[in-house]
């Protein structure tokens, strides 16, 4: 499941604990990406208990798997973050500016130092004895600790790697564990007393009358509190499955009321309880009676969610192509049957088809995430950017819960920071500036996903300075590119997509290399999307971008040519006609036109863009479909409409080479091979 770790004493020879690296680090991960969200949202003036104590568990779950897993490092960094946000949970400390960045940096190095651990050690380790000395002093209530460190001063020694177990007085206590799935999942904690210096011991104790089968009971002896050691023992068992008492030597017998269905007095815990207690004394808000019993429920129930590996819903996901390729084969070859004399064949193909499109649908569905991971990422770095840049920017999310393909999330991450990036850096004025004109200090950028058809189009909205029409046609001339003076604002607007074009007045770290705009046009384009830009000078400024739902299948529009199918993704597909041969004109340089109810648009004939060969003569294209895309409508010539249907999608790049004015291709049913069409680039081609 996951690489054998070189470092920590996790492992041992007769349990190996690195089988469950894989749950622990995604689950480490997605503590950091809460713990870091909280911290973004928390109100430094009015913090409340809850969002306190959140942040708080979220180190601590990290602290007790680090423990467990040998990682000293991450453990040594989320201790000390632990113990700076426990005073700020219990109001000895007030939050402050300075120690949200010191916990977010913190943060940061924890995913590193995580990431360098996964890898098995290799690269080099960041270092974080600045950031425990600055924790530290925060948590000793020094507010001056938060400034740099001097760069030629000697970086103080690391403290000593803590051990997971408090100091206190050793107790002992019985643990119960149970019912379990496979009884080694005890022998996995019996391990952790071992392998963690400090802990304490763990041994078998005799069964107790009317015990669970499947059920181990030990008896331990250990200075850790009852969370810690649930929190150790999360990564082998459900922590419902636990139950904690006093060891049986001379403890004070519980009440008759309070005796479990085992007649065992079982007081402490049963962890993730609101208020449950943390030392072995009977608590009266939570009962052991009750406490026990809600133990069993729990642990009856069944997550609500799995973990799979994308390669296998990849694999899925192909398996329902090549049923789509299989299912469009077989309604071409029933096209000829006698419906009357196959009824029931022709009934059965109908049921396929409809089966085939509802599987496919719920298989895709696996695939998609909903666009809040990836606007989850902006806020830490809009306000890391804001400060830099000494601005004021609040950022807004709108259509979270709108969902699209993971590996379209994956690919449009980039290019959305860098728009995000540019609308902080010259969109968003000083807050000086914007008083001077009226607007409030703190700018606003806005990030909006929905979906149009089958689109999804996603906005990056600032209200800030906008574009400058006068200063881009400027630029663009000092660069030689050929302009008109009948330019519409939209197509000067496409000007800062050129490549190296910047309308920045200095270089500095972050812009003026004019390196950007033309990576992100570049970037979706190559996923069959298009960007729009709108704009109003010392208003704002929207940018655009629209793309497919999913990259594996889609409902495209076959269209014949010569004996050649070339397909149309249907979402660029506006309308079609009949076209007479005097309805289209020609022009300068040999270009075409056709007039659209009052409208004249160029016509790209798709037989001379790929050299179609005419073995009859007499055929000609006599049919336009109107395609849209980049804001821009051009009608193709073809020769005939062939349907609509669903296509899987094949990369043809890496199974043979990029095509000009192609974007992939298909298996038809008849097992012939189709060309999908970049409308894109074909309507790109008009404006040259």
């Amino acid at each position: 499941m996951a690489q054998t770790h070189p470092e920590g004493p996790a492992a041992s020879a007769d349990f190996d604990l690195s089988q469950f690296y894989q749950i622990f680090f995604e689950e480490a991960g997605e503590n950091l990406d809460q713990m870091e969200q909280m911290l973004l949202d928390l109100d430094l003036s009015h913090a409340d208990d809850e969002e306190l104590n959140g942040i708080f568990r979220c180190a601590h779950s990290i602290k007790g798997g680090c423990a467990t897993f040998g990682f000293s490092d991450v453990a040594e960094l989320t201790h000390q973050m632990e113990s700076l946000l426990d005073r700020l949970r219990r109001r000895e400390l007030q939050p402050v500016a300075q120690m949200v960045d010191v916990l977010l940096e913190s943060a940061d190095a924890s995913r590193s130092l995580l990431a360098r651990h996964r890898a098995g050690g290799q690269g080099e380790a960041v270092s974080t004895a600045d950031l425990v000395l600055r924790i530290s002093d925060l948590a000793a209530g020094d507010l001056a600790a938060d400034a740099p460190a001097v760069p030629d001063a000697p970086a103080p020694a690391a403290p000593k790697p803590p051990t997971p177990a408090l100091a206190g007085p050793v107790r002992r206590i019985e643990i119960r564990i149970g019912p379990l799935e496979r009884l080694e999942q005890a022998d996995a904690i019996k391990e952790l007393f071992r392998d963690i210096p400090g802990l304490g011991s763990m041994r078998d104790a005799p069964d107790s009358p009317g015990m669970p089968p499947d059920t181990r009971l030990f008896t331990v002896e250990t200075s850790a509190t009852n969370d810690e050691l649930l929190d150790l023992f999360a990564f082998h068992v459900a922590k419902e499955q636990v139950l904690i008492r006093a060891a049986g030597n001379g403890a004070a017998a519980a009440p008759a009321q309070q005796q479990d269905a085992e007649g065992n007095a079982f007081y402490g815990l049963f962890h993730g309880a609101p208020g449950a207690p943390q030392s072995m004394a009977p608590s009266a808000a939570v009962p052991p009676k009750a406490a026990g019993s809600k133990a069993v429920v729990q642990a009856q129930m069944e997550s609500a969610t799995i973990r799979v590996d994308i390669k296998k819903v990849d694999q899925l996901i192909n398996l329902v192509g090549e049923l789509v390729i299989t299912q469009a084969m077989l309604a071409q070859c029933s096209r000829g049957i006698d419906a009357g004399a196959y009824q029931q064949l022709i009934a059965g193909l109908a049921d396929l088809d409809r089966n085939t499109r509802d599987l496919q649908e719920s298989v895709m569905s696996i695939r998609m995430i909903p666009m809040s991971i990836v606007f989850s990422r902006f806020p830490r770095m809009l306000r890391d950017l804001a400060n830099r840049l000494g601005k004021k920017v609040e950022l807004v999310t709108l259509g979270e819960a709108t969902e699209l393909d993971k590996g379209l999330v994956e690919k449009i991450t980039d290019p959305l920071t860098h728009l995000v990036r540019n609308s902080c850096d010259h969109g968003i004025e000083l807050p000086a500036e914007r008083i001077a004109k009226g607007k409030p200090e703190h700018g606003t950028i806005t990030l909006a996903a929905s979906h149009q058809g089958s689109s999804i189009v996603i906005e990056v909205r600032d209200d800030g300075r906008g574009l400058a029409r006068a200063k881009i046609l400027e630029k663009a001339r000092e660069r030689g590119i050929e302009l008109s003076e009948q330019m519409s604002d939209a197509e000067v607007w496409q000007l800062i997509f050129a490549p190296g074009f910047s309308t920045a007045d200095e270089v500095t770290e972050l812009s003026g290399r004019g390196v950007g705009m033309d990576v992100v046009k570049r970037n979706i384009a190559a996923l069959n999307g298009s960007v729009e830009i709108d704009s109003s000078e010392g208003h704002g400024m929207k940018v655009a971008v629209r793309l497919p739902l999913t990259l594996a299948i889609m409902d495209g529009m076959s269209v014949g040519v010569g004996d050649e199918v070339y397909i149309l993704p249907l979402s660029s597909v506006v309308e079609s006609f009949q076209v007479h041969a005097n309805g289209v004109s020609t022009v300068a340089q040999g270009a075409q036109l056709v007039k659209v109810r009052d409208e004249y648009m160029p016509v790209v004939a798709l037989e001379k863009i790929f050299q179609v060969p005419r073995f009859d003569l007499d055929k000609s294209g006599s049919v336009m479909v109107v395609i849209e895309a980049d804001g821009s409508r051009v009608a193709l010539l073809v020769d005939e409409l062939l349907g609509q249907h669903q296509v899987v999608v094949k990369n043809l790049e890496s199974n043979y080479r990029k095509v000009a004015n192609v974007s992939g291709a298909t298996i038809l049913g008849d097992g012939t091979v189709a060309l999908i069409l970049d409308t894109g680039a074909l309507v790109r081609r008009t404006r040259h």
